[in-house]
């Protein structure tokens, strides 16, 4: 029961990160910062569902080591692959935006 009520706080908590994601993007004023207010959604909101969903899967089904190397393995590799790729978008679109800011002042 104690559980359960966890794993609904997590869930109710990773939904208010990816609406509060969602609404900061709608209001940033350039590409490079909506690039960068998804980090709450790709870092912490959807490494807290995987592992409310292995909480859940723990209490239900008992403790299955291969859903926990699964559930390992994709927080590390979303986490991994989410900071490699913000770090190509953001230096793509700093750079898109000085070409932009040079081609501007030039005119």
């Amino acid at each position: 029961m104690i559980t359960e009520i966890i794993v609904g706080i997590a869930v109710i908590f990773a939904g208010l990160m990816a609406l509060a994601s969602a609404r900061a993007i709608w209001v940033a004023p350039d590409a490079l910062t909506r690039t960068n207010v998804l980090g709450p959604t790709t870092c912490i909101a959807i490494p807290v569902l995987l592992m409310a969903k292995l909480l859940h899967d723990w209490v239900t089904d008992g403790f299955d080591p291969n859903d926990t190397v699964r559930a390992v393995l994709s927080i590390t590799g979303m986490l991994v692959v989410a900071s490699v790729s913000s770090f190509y978008m953001g230096r793509a679109l700093f750079s898109t935006c000085l070409l932009y800011t040079s081609d501007a002042a030039d005119e």
